[in-house]
């Protein structure tokens, strides 16, 4: 029976291509009668289950009217904020936080293939056996992850990030319960005052979305670089703005634009504070010599902790150069004041678990001073400690905290 169906949507694809073919002006309800006259036409639909007419006329206009085919309806789906293939049979979703099967499927590898191939070449980019992965952004903003099938075991591999349109501000993140109130006036007095925050999390924790609101705080005198591997931040509220983002190398391995590069020219733009979307490899030593030379910044990382965040950032400077560890340890006790750690918990709720103070580096060890942190009750409460470097809070004028 499957091979039937195979056979019966795959004649009466081509049918409907030739109908097309021969359209001047073609709009997608125009195209919607089209494929269903086509398919109730066709003498072998008087057999066929209903259920099976109509998944043939929607995988028909898939194939025909959508460049990402059966992927389309998800990016136009509000609710679905990540789209995950694992091969042509296995495609999830995150809605609302949860991740669940979607329940169409490609009809074979060649279809998925044309589809990564589509998007690589939206950016100039191929994707084939020679060029197993690319990274590219939609014309809506969605980033992009393709893997080709001679590296991917099951097939080939496609993730799709969305870009929300949408804005949280921090107030909103404080009715959603992400941050207290008591935390959302301190980060934003420290932000404010022109504290370093570094902000870690794991994928999806909302790092970026808390980025994005603590932005709101920056003065709106001041000039700020935004550097990006991928455009997600969107500081709708500073005027004196730059935002760069990287460019991949093309097929030649040319043209190619890192994050470390952006950094470097950020030094030059005469910048009061420089904005990294997030560090992943050598670049963090150029954001960090950014944050010693006196220009105020902010940036995410990935990390399970404050802890495993230090940790990580030592190991990426290693990638950009060798040199004693201690010596890493300094500089990333003199560039980062305030280390905010944010997590995603079961049920897709996110929360903002500590806001650490980097005090020094001292004796073989970070000093870390915690001011707030996630109680067993849910709250993000105060220590008790108060904040030892005070001084960027007195030129301010802003209260201790």
């Amino acid at each position: 029976m499957t091979t039937e169906r195979n056979t019966f949507l795959e004649e009466n694809l081509a049918r409907v291509r030739l109908r097309f073919s021969k359209e001047t002006e073609l709009d997608d309800e125009r195209a919607l009668r089209l494929i269903t006259e086509t398919v109730f036409d066709d003498p072998q639909a008087c057999g066929m289950p209903q259920a099976v007419l109509e998944d043939c006329m929607r995988k028909i206009f898939w194939k025909t009217r959508r460049k990402l085919n059966l992927l389309d309806p998800l990016l136009q789906d509000d609710e679905v904020t990540e789209i995950m293939v694992n091969g042509p049979q296995s495609i999830f979703v995150e809605r609302c936080g949860r991740i669940e099967r979607y329940p169409y499927c490609f009809d074979s590898v060649g279809e998925l293939e044309e589809v990564l191939r589509g998007i690589a070449g939206q950016v100039h980019r191929e994707i084939n056996e020679m060029h197993p992965i690319v990274d590219a952004r939609l014309p809506d903003g969605s980033r992009v992850n393709g893997v080709y099938k001679n590296v991917a075991i099951n097939g080939p591999v496609l993730t799709i990030r969305k870009f929300s349109e949408g804005f949280m501000h921090l107030a909103d993140l404080e009715a959603n319960e992400t941050v207290s109130h008591s935390g959302a006036r301190l980060l934003t007095k420290l932000v404010r005052s022109g504290y370093n925050l570094f902000v870690s999390g794991g994928t999806s924790s909302g790092k970026t979305t808390l980025l994005n609101a603590l932005a709101e705080a920056i003065p709106r005198q001041e000039r700020v670089v935004v550097v990006e591997d991928s455009m997600e931040l969107k500081m709708r509220e500073i005027e004196n703005i730059v935002h760069m983002e990287c460019r991949s190398s093309n097929a030649a391995g040319k043209g190619g634009v890192s994050m470390a590069d952006l950094i470097r020219s950020s030094l030059r733009m005469r910048p009061d504070r420089i904005i990294v979307g997030e560090v992943r490899g050598a670049e963090v030593m150029d954001m960090l010599n950014g944050m010693n030379t006196g220009h105020a910044g902010m940036s995410t990382g990935h990390g399970n902790s404050v802890e495993g965040m230090l940790k990580r950032l030592e190991s990426m400077y290693l990638m950009a150069m060798p040199l004693a560890i201690d010596a890493i340890r300094a500089q990333i006790a003199a560039g980062i004041d305030i280390m905010v750690h944010i997590e995603k918990l079961e049920g897709g709720q996110r929360k903002v678990t500590d806001i650490v103070e980097l005090v020094d580096y001292h004796e073989g060890k970070f000093v870390l001073n915690p001011l707030m942190r996630l109680e067993a009750d849910g709250c993000l409460a105060e220590t008790g400690n108060s904040l030892v470097h005070t001084r960027k809070l007195k030129l301010k004028g802003e209260e201790h905290v």
